[in-house]
């Protein structure tokens, strides 16, 4: 993890979420490093560093965050083998 891995995450979120629309908007080429799904990525490694009183405090925003993004995508039955990496990693968005 660098400086402010967390913050820069959760701004990934807070920019993606502020999109109009009811899903999420995918973006026309693959992005590595840079989509949701991989900041999403981060938070799951920073909660596994974390002492146990700002894990639960992150854990809250993640909880949120979770809701939000299962609500604005869709399953996507082609990628379950991508479900191993985490949950979010077998949802799409709209193009």
């Amino acid at each position: 993890m660098w400086p402010n891995a967390v913050a820069t995450a959760l701004s990934r979120f807070e920019w993606a979420f502020k999109q109009p629309g009811r899903y999420l908007n995918a973006s026309q080429a693959c992005s590595p490093g840079i989509e949701v799904e991989d900041a999403r990525d981060e938070l799951e490694l920073a909660m596994r560093h974390l002492p146990p009183g700002a894990k639960r405090d992150l854990g809250r925003l993640i909880a949120r965050i979770d809701q939000e993004f299962e609500r604005r995508t869709l399953p996507e039955p082609n990628c379950l083998e991508w479900a191993m990496d985490g949950w979010w990693w077998s949802r799409m968005r709209e193009r």
